[in-house]
């Protein structure tokens, strides 16, 4: 017998591995090749390189984004704007400005490269998984260790194959196929998994659908998606200039998987997730007939020229209706000039639909909060409850052609009730303008050291890391249950969101929603235990999350489970996530018990898996201290800065750093100095454009 056949995922991993075993669960270490941050993650990114030493960054090519907090209400975000310029200039990476796109969409376009491996400080990161290549989203210090020449360790996930067979039908899209997983597996249900769309039906799919899908895989919980980077692939990246970038990769025949979900493209319908979790999908027939105040299209999904040509085409010599609210977000400045070129904006402004910049915006909580007790129906890919910046909130997650049919009527309307057939939309222009004067490349070496980096006063170093204490002792500050968010520790919205360099001001806000004297009670018991139910720290990649308890005290985190991301960056912290050896405990536990913890570190340190915290309640429950070789490290040592400054490697034994590359471009010239459109621009542009 022989050996399986490799899948697409094995096949990158493999080319990329830095040591390890590609078995699920396994630790492995893997080299990447690009890095992104946008602007919540990427002060506290920075700082932390500084922390850490770091001059020049060392992974090939990097990326920093200005696409959140664009809101200018104080000095803060425009102080960090600049902070983040002047240290990325100085550091090496690319900067996009403010305006120039959401960091998912402008990496779609211009730096996606089939086969490489993108490490990004956002959970949506995974978006570019659209193009073949894995995308993978991480807290803001394991980027930076990264962007210092790092490779990142994680287990290997599960392979789950998503076969695509048949073709949509009218009115239903991309967002009811990932909507459908979902709907299946609801937000958990893709936790330790990587899932890989193969199938006749991939090739009926755009590169934009595509990313609707990976976008949105991260509400699985899931690792990352990728589909195969074949012909659509290959027309995408020509449309962008960037041709000579493709490569063919898709699995090999045969090829091997650890879990198969099918998908029937021609079977689905529409769909519609329903206050308020992604994963809480049914048909939009269900609940057809809510009266809506308001509709969002765009944002970080579903913000593609495709998305918004249809919402204008339905709209188009028509109103939207009387009693809705309508915003319309497009996810970069080249979609914006296309919706422009083809008319489909003056369609939408016409219909009442108000446009906003290419930014995050509404989806973070960055205005356009839907009115108290009412109903808001949007094309976005999160609807945690208050992350509209409603505490009330009633946010429903759909289609663009879903949002456009509720935009006209004012209740929430399945679209096939429009007619038997799809509008014929203007096609988008084979050549349209790419402009990348908005991307700023980073000077040279010699340049950079003289550079200054701007702080304005509210820019503050991370908390100290120490190593773990043998003994852990404290109150249980709180108990939550399940689907707690990383938005629930450090909530979204503009006035919270500016304080992101600031851990100690950011931490007075976390879990607000559930208790507003946690931060309170937190510093006078001297921190203590945090108490949750499953899938703790679901949602955003932010760190803070973990830093701003850490600044309140916290000891140790326990749970029945963790959402990836959160987990790791709890571990990159100092704070062990812990779990219950029986789920049934987590009821045994009350607010105000005092826990103590004895013998952790000894116990960890000589290889034991199983915990007792003893109460003051008479109870003793077990908890689980699972942990991969360089988490018990990283852990031990205090957390990875901590680990790092000892002269530690956050790698797996035995692993071996090849030498970090320098600095890559997609440009081999400066960016040109007039925007490039038009046929014979084409191979000029490709000629200035290196294949790394």
């Amino acid at each position: 017998m022989g050996f399986p056949m490799p899948n697409l995922t094995e096949k990158i991993f493999a080319a990329h591995l830095a040591g390890g075993d590609m078995k699920p669960g396994d630790e492995i270490a893997i080299r990447i090749d690009q890095c992104l941050l946008q602007d919540t993650t990427g002060t506290m990114a920075f700082l932390q390189l500084e922390e850490l030493g770091v001059e020049r960054i060392k992974v090939p090519f990097g990326v920093q984004y200005v696409d959140h907090n664009m809101l200018a209400i104080d000095y803060r975000n425009p102080d960090d704007h600049l902070f983040l310029r002047t240290s990325a200039a100085k550091l090496g990476l690319y900067f996009s400005r403010p305006g120039n796109g959401i960091c998912h969409y402008v990496h779609l376009e211009r730096f996606t490269i089939p086969g490489e491996i993108l490490l990004g400080a956002d959970s949506h990161t995974t978006t570019a998984g659209a193009v073949g290549m894995i995308a993978i989203g991480a807290g803001g210090l394991d980027v930076a260790v990264a962007l210092a020449g790092h490779p990142f360790v994680m287990a290997m996930p599960k392979i789950v194959e998503v076969r695509l067979e048949g073709r949509l039908r009218p009115w239903v899209q991309a967002k009811d196929v990932i909507l459908e997983l979902l709907r299946r597996r609801d937000v958990n249900g893709g936790v330790g998994r990587i899932f890989e769309f193969t199938g006749p039906g991939v090739a009926t799919l755009s590169v934009p659908q595509r990313g609707t899908i990976c976008n949105m895989i991260a509400e699985l919980g899931a690792t990352t998606g990728i589909f195969p980077s074949d012909e659509r692939t290959r027309e995408w990246l020509v449309v962008q200039r960037r041709a000579e970038q493709w490569s063919e990769r898709r699995a090999d025949p045969g090829a091997a998987y650890d879990e198969l979900e099918v998908v029937k493209l021609d079977e689905l319908e529409p769909l519609i997730a329903k206050p308020s979790s992604p994963g809480n999908v049914v048909p939009v027939r269900e609940v057809a007939g809510i009266t809506v105040q308001q509709v969002c299209v765009g944002s970080s999904v579903n913000s593609g020229y495709e998305d918004l040509a249809i919402v204008a085409e339905v709209l188009r010599d028509k109103q939207v209706h009387p009693d809705v609210f309508m915003t319309v977000t497009p996810g970069s400045k080249q979609i914006l000039d296309t919706i422009a070129d083809t008319g489909a904006y003056q369609a939408l402004i016409a219909a009442g639909a108000r446009m906003l910049e290419p930014v995050c915006g509404p989806c973070v909580g960055m205005g356009q909060a839907p009115p108290t007790g009412s109903v808001s129906v949007r094309t976005f890919n999160r609807n945690f409850p208050g992350r509209s910046g409603t505490d009330d909130d009633q946010v429903y997650l759909c289609s663009p052609a879903t949002a456009a049919a509720t935009a006209l009527y004012g209740v929430i309307t399945d679209p096939r009730v429009l007619g038997a057939e799809e509008p014929v939309l203007p096609p988008p222009p084979m050549d349209p303008t790419v402009d990348d004067r908005n991307i700023i490349p980073p000077p040279s070496a010699a340049d950079a050291a003289r550079i200054e980096i701007i702080r304005g006063p509210n820019i503050q170093p991370p908390p100290r890391q120490v190593a773990l204490r043998d003994r852990l002792e404290g109150e249980v500050l709180v108990t939550l249950a399940d689907n707690v968010s990383t938005g629930d520790l450090s909530p979204d919205g503009a006035v919270v969101m500016a304080l992101r360099s600031n851990v100690n001001a950011i931490a007075e806000f976390t879990l607000r929603r559930f208790d507003r004297d946690f931060p309170k009670r937190a510093r006078e018991k001297g921190g203590g235990f945090i108490v949750a139910g499953e899938n703790y720290g679901q949602g955003s990649s932010r760190e803070h999350a973990a830093l701003a308890p850490k600044a309140l005290g916290i000891q140790a985190v326990v749970a029945k489970s963790f959402a990836r991301i959160h987990r790791r960056n709890l571990i990159a912290q100092g704070i062990p996530p812990l779990t219950f050896v029986r789920d049934s405990d987590h009821a045994r536990v009350a607010q105000g018990d005092r826990w103590v913890i004895d013998g952790i570190r000894d116990i960890l340190e000589k290889g034991g898996e199983v915990v007792v915290a003893r109460s003051s309640s008479g109870a003793e429950i077990e908890l689980r201290a699972q942990f991969l070789p360089s988490e018990l490290r990283t852990l031990l040592a205090g957390g990875l800065l901590a680990e790092l400054r000892a002269g530690g490697e956050p790698l797996s034994a035995g692993i071996v750093v090849s030498a970090a590359a320098d600095q890559g471009s997609p440009f081999s010239q400066p960016v040109p100095d007039v925007a490039v459109k038009g046929g014979a621009d084409v191979a000029r542009m490709q000629e200035k454009t290196t294949k790394r």
